[in-house]
């Protein structure tokens, strides 16, 4: 048995506190802290009575979470909060000696950049405290990793390129709204795109490379190359490896409105005068959206994430699509949220439930491929993300 320490209230953190709870077997303890004690509150209110605690955090600040784990000593950390606040948490569990999972890589605050550079620069730390950090356990970055490595040990002796695949053709009503964390998605869809090929980076104007995929139970959808975290590590652990792609389908609308946003500077990170008062654009478009966590109950349609994969078996050439097909209301009637965050939140449950099992274990800090990929894929197929894997023609 196990206690969790979920540090986040917002649509993941509100999916791994229902998860966690669903796991009660595993995670017989589970505490929920914010910044915002109202959050906890509203996700405290949907659980059974007495099946988590909440509490106050300020993530930004090492000692305060250094405080938080003294006081519960969990045997895990969920980080599930902004990535910015990613180290400040790793140095807690540091100090602290507390194994740590997160879902997405450090971003640097100041500039429209994300990498884990400075997070595998704690992987001696990590080793010396003798805990485990485990990096990106969500989607994707998360099951599309464990995708790679699962099709890299049972389909393939070589994988020469990849391309990954995450479509959301879910429908809030909205005119325009992000599905996680504004300022992240605004900064990540507009910056410039980034693919690996023949070893080097190469990249690209935003949204200038398109492809329609149809997308199993989906449909065909405009899908655009981005850059996106996992590719980052997924170039140093699946070999023979030649080129690797992400893309991520968007409509017209949301393009367009992102457009006309970015032209008049509401995308800035930098700080600009308005009346006496500093303010930075995008935080402050941040308060006119809708908040992600609300979009649940009013969000219809599937999302489809997955990779397609292409290589040598035995000499001969093999293509494979390994996808997982979520359906927003079936998520929202589950966990109370919409399939986005539904489908970063449960890897994040299941991720740390091997963690505390021994099932995945290790110290210092670790990708999610560069573990035996059979456990998590088994683990999706109870815990509510069943995937798929079809033979395409080469």
């Amino acid at each position: 048995m196990a206690t969790a320490l979920i540090i986040g209230a917002g649509g993941v953190g509100r999916v791994v506190a229902h998860k966690c709870v669903m796991n009660n077997h595993i995670f017989d303890r589970i505490i929920l802290a914010s910044r915002s004690i109202g959050r906890c509150v509203e996700i405290q209110s949907e659980l059974p009575e007495g099946a988590i605690e909440i509490d106050t955090v300020d993530a930004d600040n090492t000692d305060e979470v250094i405080a938080l784990i003294q006081k519960y000593n969990p045997s895990i950390l969920i980080n599930v909060a902004l990535p910015y606040q990613d180290l400040a948490i790793m140095d807690a569990c540091i100090a602290t000696k507390t194994p740590y999972l997160d879902t997405a890589n450090y971003e640097h605050p100041d500039e429209a950049k994300f990498e884990y550079k400075l997070q595998w620069a704690r992987d001696e730390k990590f080793k010396e405290a003798g805990i485990m950090g485990l990096l990106g356990s969500g989607f994707d970055p998360g099951a599309t990793n464990v995708f790679c490595a699962y099709a890299q040990k049972h389909y393939f002796d070589e994988i020469h390129t990849i391309d990954i695949l995450d479509c959301n053709a879910g429908d809030h009503g909205y005119p325009f709204a992000t599905n996680f964390n504004p300022e992240i998605n605004l900064r990540e869809v507009s910056a410039k795109g980034r693919y690996w090929e023949n070893g080097e980076w190469i990249e690209t104007a935003p949204m200038e490379i398109m492809q329609v995929w149809d997308y199993p139970e989906v449909g065909p959808k405009d899908s655009y190359l981005l850059y996106h975290e996992e590719m980052e590590s997924l170039v140093k652990h699946i070999k023979g490896l030649k080129r690797i792609r992400f893309f991520m389908t968007f409509g017209q609308s949301y393009l367009t409105h992102m457009k006309c946003l970015e032209n008049v500077g509401m995308l800035g990170i930098e700080p600009v005068e308005h009346q006496g008062m500093k303010i930075v654009p995008i935080e402050f478009l941040k308060t006119l959206l809708p908040d992600p966590a609300s979009l649940g109950p009013r969000t219809k349609g599937k999302t489809n994430i997955g990779i397609v994969a292409e290589g040598l078996k035995e000499g001969k050439k093999r293509k494979i699509y390994i996808y997982q097909v979520k359906d927003h209301e079936e998520c929202y009637a589950e966990v109370k949220s919409q399939g986005v965050s539904y489908t970063t939140g449960v890897p994040a449950v299941i991720g740390a439930k091997l963690m505390v099992e021994g099932k995945w274990s290790g110290q210092g800090v670790f990708n999610m491929e560069q573990f035996d990929p059979d456990p998590f894929m088994d683990e999706m197929n109870t815990q509510g993300l069943p995937w798929k894997v079809i033979e395409m023609d080469v």
